[in-house]
């Protein structure tokens, strides 16, 4: 059996969100005392804490969540770590250089996380500021390599968000994003990423729980029995 390690942040009431979205509520819609069951009412924007963005988030003509086929969101993944055994400082660039030193990791539809140690500043205002972010350069070569997802431990890839996104998720790249990440110091380099979003037809974002599943040994985790990864959905 492999090991399931969690990449997601617990969302709660009140939550900091990316200035501009909607609040996060999470209140009791109802209880056992009172109709026999516990019920929930949840409101939050679709960007919410750990979550991914498709093409239709920038691009009204871009791909929708349930126009993405479901393999762009298990399989293979590499783990690139810009600072092992610490955390990159508040503002660094992530350069194109910085990402070329990993282009071994960056094959055609390859799933891609990056580390930077930020998931550490959730659930405080200063988790959308000060965050380490990558060079529009640098999005314009991982936009070149056509990997089929990227993700990190930051709000968002860049504070230019709008041209950052514009470059990644055009119409001839598509790289699905993943925001938000935790616990990426647990993971070893090659691991198995498993990250469904909600079938919400026709929209742009969803809330997900992402998991890495490794073997005892810290590696990606394959069948028993066989050199080839877990089977596609």
């Amino acid at each position: 059996m492999p090991q399931l390690i969690d990449l997601s942040h617990p969302l709660e009431n009140g939550l900091p969100v990316f200035p501009g979205d909607p609040e996060i509520c999470i209140k009791v819609f109802s209880t056992i005392e009172e109709k026999s069951c516990n019920l929930t009412h949840i409101t939050m924007g679709s960007h919410q804490g750990t979550h991914l963005d498709a093409p239709y988030h920038f691009f009204d003509d871009g791909k929708t969540l349930d126009r993405i086929p479901l393999d762009r969101f298990y399989g293979p993944a590499t783990l690139v770590d810009f600072a092992p055994g610490a955390d990159l400082a508040p503002g660094t660039k992530l350069s194109r250089r910085m990402f070329e030193e990993h282009a071994e990791a960056f094959q055609p539809g390859a799933r891609v996380i990056y580390r930077t140690g930020w998931y550490r500043m959730f659930g405080t205002e200063r988790y959308f500021q000060d965050f380490p972010e990558i060079t529009l350069d640098a999005a314009e070569w991982i936009a070149s390599r056509r990997i089929g997802l990227l993700g990190m431990d930051t709000p968002t890839p860049s504070s230019d968000f709008v041209p950052c996104h514009h470059i990644l998720l055009a119409e001839d790249v598509e790289i699905v994003i993943v925001e938000g990440l935790t616990n990426l110091h647990l993971l070893p380099k090659n691991f198995t990423f498993i990250g469904f979003p909600l079938n919400v037809k026709g929209r742009d974002g969803s809330t997900i729980r992402a998991v890495a599943a490794v073997d005892e040994t810290g590696r990606e985790f394959k069948r028993p029995g066989s050199n080839q990864p877990a089977p596609r959905v």
